[in-house]
């Protein structure tokens, strides 16, 4: 899960709850130990959905699906994926909105997101992840990022082909999620 899926998760949280969930990858180590505690336990909620997903059966089929060379960042681009399904299926402007607004106010990001939060929020990605090629353009950006061979846009073209079968993955897991680790 990327920005939005972790937001809709946390948005019966208060907004340093939900601002946590949204840092929460550009933070190492401890949380409690360099943030107010209402973020820390945001970013504490983002961990255990990560780690409930990967543990999940889906996760297991669709890296099996996945080509052996780019396995390793197939998770890297789902969490893109799901927030594209998120987008388009649970469209949520007063949420993006709000989002948006935390984001800039609280002012504080990890040094690695530091540079990303304007540009997110300038862009409205999380409104545009609802563009399957938008969301695609942004796996190969984040690609670039990354060490090495650009592993996750060589992913996109099968990105494309399994996209009914990603689609029915999505549908299978978002409810499961919700009911299990939703902050309502």
């Amino acid at each position: 899960m990327n920005f939005l899926a972790h937001a809709w998760l946390a948005r019966g949280g208060n907004d340093a709850f939900l601002y946590g969930n949204m840092i929460a990858d550009g933070v190492k180590g401890d949380p409690g130990a360099g943030w107010p505690a209402e973020i820390a336990r945001g970013i504490r909620h983002h961990r255990r959905v990560d780690a409930w997903v990967d543990a999940h059966a889906v996760i297991r089929e669709v890296r099996a699906r996945a080509p052996r060379p780019q396995r390793r960042v197939v998770g890297i681009a789902l969490d893109l994926v799901w927030d594209h399904f998120v987008a388009r299926d649970h469209a949520d402007a007063a949420l993006i909105a709000r989002c948006y607004r935390v984001l800039e106010s609280q002012g504080t990001a990890p040094d690695r997101l530091a540079p990303m939060i304007p540009v997110l929020i300038e862009d409205d990605w999380l409104t545009r992840y609802a563009d399957f090629e938008f969301t695609c353009r942004a796996i190969a950006g984040l690609g670039r990022r990354l060490s090495g061979p650009n592993r996750l846009a060589e992913l996109v073209p099968w990105l494309r082909t399994d996209y009914s079968a990603l689609e029915r993955d999505f549908l299978q897991l978002w409810p499961a999620l919700n009911q299990a680790l939703s902050a309502d």
